[in-house]
């Protein structure tokens, strides 16, 4: 049975090579365009004199992970369940991958919209994560805003719980299995920008660049993956209030057989302590399947 390791930043893979040299089967999960380095330069990492692209070191890194045997799987994750003592994720062109422990490595940051409205309704009509707000949204009419599949998903939640569900979307990057799952179930995909998000005390409007306006209750903002902090939630780890998770000094969170790591566990966001951690998950995520209770 395989290590499903979910985020390809510094912690994930670290982790995909510290399990992959113990010749298990380890699948890892992500665009490494979603990783906070991607787009960052790095200076203060131990071993990289001067200044280099983070790019070029996730790059680097992926490619060391699949020498030792890893498993890259390119894609954003949308959903994870257990069954029993085994975890499934699925990805957003509709692979389905077991394994029997997953190691959480996907980051913690929201990207922003950044437009008029978004920070003043935050928790008032606006929200970044569908299936953690969904109920509140029974018989209403919501907008979900992305161009990647993890847009194209919420939409297609959403439609279970809203009365009208918009899916606001320019330049589409969703896979064509999620967009024709979101239109499918009923989602009204709208090719426009959002300018605005308006109201009084809650969301009542959106404002479109073109200045065309749509009723609206619910505003989701949907840009990029699913951060570990949404996912774990799938499988019965809850987050904290600020959306990191706890663990122990084996990376192990409350639930046996799921492992976190990086900045999803909190500060310092810092390469050096992601990589740290990702040895550690790494490492006790192998010794988990293998059963040994010796590694520390």
């Amino acid at each position: 049975m395989s290590i499903i390791v979910i985020g390809t930043g510094p912690a994930g893979i670290q982790a995909a090579i510290h399990a992959a040299r113990g010749k298990t089967a380890v699948t890892m999960i992500g665009k490494r365009t979603n990783s906070a380095m991607y787009g960052a330069h790095v200076e203060n990492y131990f071993g990289i004199p001067g200044r280099t692209e983070g790019s070029e070191i996730l790059n680097t890194g992926i490619e060391q992970a699949v020498s030792f045997g890893s498993k890259h799987i390119e894609e954003n994750v949308i959903a994870m369940e257990r069954s029993g003592d085994v975890f499934i994720v699925r990805t957003e062109s509709g692979n389905e991958i077991e394994g029997k422990a997953v190691i959480l490595a996907s980051g913690i940051s929201r990207t922003k919209l950044n437009v008029p409205g978004e920070k003043e309704f935050f928790g008032k009509g606006v929200s970044y994560c569908a299936s953690c707000d969904c109920n509140f949204y029974k018989g209403k009419r919501v907008a979900v805003v992305g161009d990647e599949s993890e847009a194209a998903a919420s939409a297609e939640l959403m439609t279970r719980y809203a009365s009208a569900v918009f899916w606001i979307t320019k330049d589409t990057k969703a896979s064509d299995v999620m967009i024709k799952k979101a239109a499918d179930a009923g989602a009204e995909i709208i090719s426009e920008n959002l300018a605005e998000i308006m109201g009084k005390e809650k969301v009542t409007r959106i404002k479109f660049t073109d200045t065309s306006m749509l009723n609206v209750d619910g505003v989701f903002i949907e840009l990029g993956g699913r951060s570990s902090s949404d996912l774990a939630m799938d499988i019965d780890v809850m987050p904290n209030a600020d959306g990191t998770i706890n663990v122990n000094e084996k990376c192990e969170t409350s639930v046996s057989g799921v492992f976190a790591c990086g900045d999803i566990t909190g500060k310092p966001w810092q390469i050096a302590k992601a990589v740290g951690q990702g040895a550690v998950a790494g490492m006790n995520a192998l010794a988990y399947v293998k059963g040994d209770k010796n590694v520390g």
